[in-house]
């Protein structure tokens, strides 16, 4: 990111579920832990279906019921100038790693992660995707990532 802060941009299909929770929930951690002016976050989506469209309704429904407000973010598809723009980039699924590593110049490969990576409480690689399914799944994935950007949060206060 520009200046001294920290970027951290999530990355998921369409950039209406998974990647922007990821992003409220985040942002939301760094700024309860006094971070807001050294960690900044942002989401996108590997492909443009949903450009420009807030994130799903039932994505909106299942985080504001944890206090997460979705309704300002807006999709945008991932750009190659993303590897420039931050530091940390955090893919939803190992597809969605796989369109981004391919995308990455070698300088850019260490950027370039799994979400679930920093997950303590779960196993699982991936976040999966709740689009298709009921409102547990939206929950699911908020259990999840909430764990994962604890563990995110507690990485970057090591560093």
């Amino acid at each position: 990111m520009s200046g001294d802060k920290f970027g951290v941009l999530f990355v998921c299909t369409g950039n209406i579920c998974r990647s922007p929770t990821a992003e409220a929930i985040f942002r939301k951690l760094v700024a309860d832990a006094g971070m807001s002016e050294t960690v900044t976050a942002d989401s996108a989506g590997t492909h443009g279906y949903h450009v420009g469209e807030p994130p799903d309704p039932r994505a909106q429904k299942a985080a504001a019921k944890r206090g997460y407000s979705l309704s300002a973010l807006r999709a945008r598809r991932f750009e190659p100038v993303d590897f420039q723009r931050f530091d940390l980039i955090l893919a939803m699924d190992e597809d969605h790693y796989s369109i981004l590593a391919g995308m990455a110049r070698p300088s850019a490969d260490h950027k370039l992660k799994l979400m679930m990576s920093y997950a303590r409480r779960f196993k699982e690689r991936e976040v999966p995707d709740p689009y298709y399914g009921g409102p547990q799944g939206f929950e699911r994935v908020l259990d999840m990532l909430e764990d994962a950007a604890k563990g995110l949060l507690e990485s970057l206060r090591k560093d």
